[in-house]
């Protein structure tokens, strides 16, 4: 709730929210599920070229390694990124409203 709005909903009809749209959050998700196959990959490659006669089990650790590693580090990057992005949102609207002018719709949002 913003500060100085004691009704429920501050100006504008909306709840405010820091939420990414939903197509940011796909490609977040997108991200991450690519950036997990990608390091799987690389992680049983990595472990082939290293590893002579029956490999199975080790080339299976290292994708399954690989793939944790990636698909987490990307996560994080996608969080952060997620919630910066959240974040200007919620300024925008904030300076919108002490602007006196009307909030920018969401991207969510089709024009009515």
């Amino acid at each position: 709730m913003p500060p100085g709005y004691p009704d429920a909903q501050p100006p504008g009809g909306r709840p405010v929210s820091a939420l990414p749209s939903i197509r940011a959050r796909v490609l977040a998700f997108a991200a991450i599920i690519v950036a997990g196959i990608s390091g799987g990959l690389i992680g049983y490659s990595f472990v082939g070229l290293q590893c002579h006669g029956r490999c199975g089990t080790p080339k299976g650790l290292g994708a399954l390694i690989g793939a944790a590693l990636a698909a987490g580090g990307v996560a994080v990057v996608a969080v952060l990124t997620l919630r910066a992005m959240g974040e200007w949102k919620t300024i925008k609207y904030e300076r919108a409203l002490a602007e006196g002018v009307e909030p920018p719709p969401d991207e969510d949002e089709s024009p009515a």
